[in-house]
């Protein structure tokens, strides 16, 4: 290689980091939000959430009673657990 190729490539990495660190304070979350993440909450408290297709507005709390009640896996005729189809979501 000669030097001009070396020297763009340092280049071109030095740039990249600067970009890096000068964006990072936009990109990252508050210690705030952090904290509150990590603390986990009553399933009571937090509400209701938009489940969409037309179910609308559901209570976080009949989520968790319905997701206790119907596990989500399939059983076999004999009782044994059959593995989830695995669909592909790309494009």
């Amino acid at each position: 290689m000669n030097k001009q190729s070396i020297l763009y490539c340092v280049a071109a990495l030095a740039v990249s980091v600067l970009i890096s660190w000068l964006a990072f304070p936009y990109a990252a979350l508050d210690p705030d939000v952090i904290s509150a993440v990590q603390t986990p909450q009553d399933a009571e408290t937090m509400g209701s959430v938009d489940v969409g297709n037309g179910f609308g507005m559901v209570p976080v709390a009949e989520l968790m009673s319905y997701y206790i009640e119907n596990p989500p896996r399939a059983e076999s005729a004999q009782g044994t657990v059959v593995a989830p189809k695995i669909r592909f979501g790309g494009c």
